[in-house]
């Protein structure tokens, strides 16, 4: 009898110990909703005013004023390395669902040309959510007044013009030239390109030391309005909606049959519980489908681009890819 009893205890502990360990797993959400208990940190790895910068904080903004995201949101710059400062930082956050990051081509760049040990692959994609695009201006009185003008000189002399871009040698303000020049049958391998990583590219064209700055499209439209400078072409495959941009031509309505992509979108730490994949999925969808990002992307020249966790990450490995077969060719690989 003595056994029977015991044997049942022993049953009882195992069927209470199971149980318990069943609701344990619940909590977490990895099978089950998750929502935001506490403030929400996104980083932007750069400075203020960028890309990056600029991404964050109108996501931050549009998710606190429309009421999608009900906790708050905070938007902090961790500049330096190319990004490689703010992505080491999340990579120490592994399993967190409330820091997430903004990034775009050079998280595949920089890891690529041995800047960083971090890459795509080292964090959860949640969603990519914009295209910004690529603009090649020169100063109001250089001699070219179009991309065809500019590459017929680099094809004789490719290190006769320099390029100057606020990204390092391999990664994004490079490639986007070197990818439409290439395109145009320039030997990119003997391209001049200086990196201004102080801001300083604009002021290297209008003072004469740099011929064509490598820039991003809203980073023109000012300088462009007061009649320093002019874009002799931009990335996308067509042309963009808004004042001023509305007359950037494109590689592709000049003959050259290349286009370049700066997508931007969010990512989280290292194995991210999936519940909360998902919430944010959902939540950048939102995001994307409001009236209030849609003027936002007016306003700054960017495409929507939309792209779930899933399709994120086949998208990123295939960008991958492309670029290291680039970065080989120009003997940027390590």
């Amino acid at each position: 009898m003595k056994r029977w009893i015991t044997l049942i205890g022993f049953l009882v502990i195992i069927l209470t110990v199971t149980a318990c360990s069943g609701k344990d797993e619940k909590s977490t959400g990895s099978s089950g909703d998750w929502t935001p208990e506490k403030p929400i940190e996104i980083i932007a790895p750069a400075g203020a005013g960028g890309g990056w910068d600029t991404t964050a904080r109108m996501a931050a903004k549009v998710f606190t004023e429309e009421g999608l995201i009900d906790q708050d949101i905070g938007v902090v710059n961790k500049p330096g390395g190319g990004g490689a400062v703010g992505w080491a930082y999340i990579a120490g956050k592994q399993k967190s669902s409330y820091n997430l990051f903004v990034s775009s081509p050079p998280i595949v760049l920089i890891p690529l040309n041995g800047q960083s040990e971090y890459g795509h692959e080292d964090f959860t994609p949640l969603a990519n959510m914009i295209a910004d695009y690529a603009a090649f201006a020169v100063s109001a009185d250089a001699k070219w007044d179009n991309l065809n003008d500019l590459f017929e000189d680099m094809k004789k002399d490719p290190a006769s013009i320099t390029v100057v871009g606020a990204s390092s040698p391999g990664s994004m303000d490079h490639i986007q030239f070197i990818q439409i020049a290439k395109a145009a049958g320039v030997d990119v391998t003997k391209i001049k390109y200086v990196s201004d990583q102080e801001g300083g590219g604009l002021t290297q064209v209008l003072n004469g030391s740099a011929d064509v700055y490598s820039t991003g499209v809203a980073e023109t439209v000012e300088q462009v309005k007061a009649g320093k400078i002019k874009v002799l072409g931009v990335s996308s495959e067509e042309r963009l909606e808004g004042e001023v941009i509305e007359d950037f031509p494109t590689a592709n309505e000049q003959g050259i049959d290349a286009t370049f992509v700066n997508w931007r979108g969010f990512f989280g730490p290292p194995d991210m519980d999936d519940a909360a994949v998902k919430y944010y999925e959902e939540k950048f969808k939102e995001l994307s489908d409001s009236q209030a990002f849609a003027d936002i992307r007016e306003q700054y020249g960017w495409d929507e681009m939309y792209m779930d966790s899933k399709s994120y990450k086949s998208f990123l490995d295939e960008q991958k890819e492309e670029i290291q077969s680039l970065l080989d060719e120009l003997g940027l690989s390590k």
